[in-house]
């Protein structure tokens, strides 16, 4: 990649570059490429892991995956794990994919989707050891504010998915998301902030966050363990009651947005 993080060809055995940080993993021959790309996520509810992977490991879920870097990175520290990245975006996707089959990766998928569709129809309760969400677009326009993924309901039904010891680990550069976080996500999960960068990526897990920490801006993080006191139907009537994402996300991040 050049210095303003645009691919370039690497030759098998070569390390890739973006804005100056490695990119997980080598290159390897093309003969020991792997495939993959999921055309579609399987239609039929819920989801049967073993169908995807073909065997029965803990899964860990990137929602909003962009190009994969974090996820890629993971599969490749974490090879007894099963890695799947979803993005509505094809061509973050096909960054993604190109870059898992080049490292020869056999724990990992990607899929062109809907986070929210992904989780609210096609999971089952207690199938998913963790839930990473990286910069979740805030969506500056008022009549798109519909679309922001964490909501009350998202957050309750992301309790129900995972394992009762899984993790959820939230990450954005927007105060004004951050803030509703905060408000929001510990009455379902036992909230963690973490405000140093990330021990196994301390110059970004994401192609975003290496973008905000080289313009010196803040990233905000926090992981998360699901409460074990609540049941679903308690999950359920705190969604209900809980205000909905409606803040003002201040469009002079937008370019930030345009950059990663």
């Amino acid at each position: 990649m050049n210095r303003r993080g645009k691919s370039i060809s690497s030759v098998a055995g070569e390390f890739e570059e973006e804005f100056g940080v490695p990119f997980p993993g080598a290159i390897l021959p093309p003969e020991q490429w792997t495939k993959t790309a999921l055309k579609q996520l399987p239609l039929q509810a819920p989801i049967r892991w073993e169908d995807v992977f073909g065997r029965r490991a803990p899964v860990v879920l990137d929602l909003g995956c962009g190009n994969g870097r974090f996820l890629i990175g993971s599969a490749i520290e974490r090879p007894h794990w099963d890695h799947l990245g979803i993005d509505l975006l094809p061509v973050v996707i096909r960054y993604a994919v190109r870059r898992a089959n080049q490292r020869g990766l056999r724990n990992i998928r990607f899929a062109v989707g809907d986070a929210r569709e992904l989780v609210t129809r096609l999971l089952a309760p207690a199938s998913v050891r963790e839930v990473h969400m990286y910069h979740p677009q805030p969506y500056y326009n008022v009549i798109e504010i519909h679309r922001r993924l964490i909501t009350p309901q998202f957050l309750a039904r992301v309790w129900q998915v995972l394992e009762p010891d899984g993790l959820l680990v939230v990450q954005t550069d927007n105060p004004a998301y951050w803030r509703y976080l905060q408000a929001v996500v510990p009455y379902f999960f036992i909230w963690e902030e973490h405000p140093e960068p990330w021990p196994d990526a301390p110059r970004g897990r994401t192609r975003r966050e290496i973008i905000a920490l080289q313009r010196g801006l803040p990233v905000f993080r926090a992981q998360a363990r699901p409460r074990a006191e609540l049941d679903e139907a308690e999950a359920l009537q705190l969604a209900s009651a809980l205000p909905s994402p409606l803040f003002d996300a201040d469009r002079r991040l937008q370019e930030l947005d345009r950059l990663a």
